[in-house]
């Protein structure tokens, strides 16, 4: 995974900053929402492995499944396709996503808990969560009934686990330090 996310990295910032200057980061994150699933369908992937193709005629292909997109990102698509790179489409859009919010100033937190959280929890947490990233979070909860209580947040790459479990693993771990 990390060989693909140093792959894309580079055509993540690309799209980022030309999405940043055109002051269209919704229209690009939309587009590249749509290629990467269309990246991961199993006939276009068949399309991109097939060997007998040229570069030009993969990206038109890829494009008319896609719909339309204006001249950029057609561009891109047929950049990425030059370099054999459309498989790691997936990939650049979400690193463009992660880029788009640490430039919005935003932050998904991601909380699965044992019941339901109410509407004052939702916002408490959300509040806190906002202070200690110093961010606008938007807060997705699940509800995992197998944990015994407790949560668990991920935002970004920390993952807070406040859960009865994790806490007792935490006290053994201590306790046979």
């Amino acid at each position: 995974m990390a060989e693909l996310s140093t792959l894309a990295r580079p055509y993540a910032k690309a799209a980022f900053a030309h999405a940043q200057e055109a002051s269209d980061l919704s229209g690009w994150s939309a587009a590249l929402v749509t290629a990467a699933a269309v990246s991961q369908n199993e006939k276009v992937g068949e399309l991109l492995d097939n060997p007998q193709l040229t570069s030009e005629v993969r990206a038109e292909k890829f494009l008319s499944v896609c719909g339309d997109y204006d001249a950029s990102m057609q561009n891109f698509i047929k950049l990425l396709a030059e370099n054999h790179r459309l498989p790691l489409l997936p990939e650049i859009s979400e690193l463009f996503e992660d880029l788009k919010a640490q430039a919005e100033a935003t932050l998904e937190v991601e909380v699965i808990s044992a019941r339901p959280l109410s509407d004052e929890q939702s916002q408490r947490l959300t509040q806190a969560l906002s202070k200690k990233f110093a961010r606008e979070v938007h807060l997705h909860s699940a509800v995992d009934e197998s944990l015994l209580g407790g949560a668990i947040i991920r935002a970004g790459d920390t993952v807070i686990d406040g859960t009865v479990r994790g806490r007792l693993a935490k006290l053994a771990e201590a306790m046979n330090s």
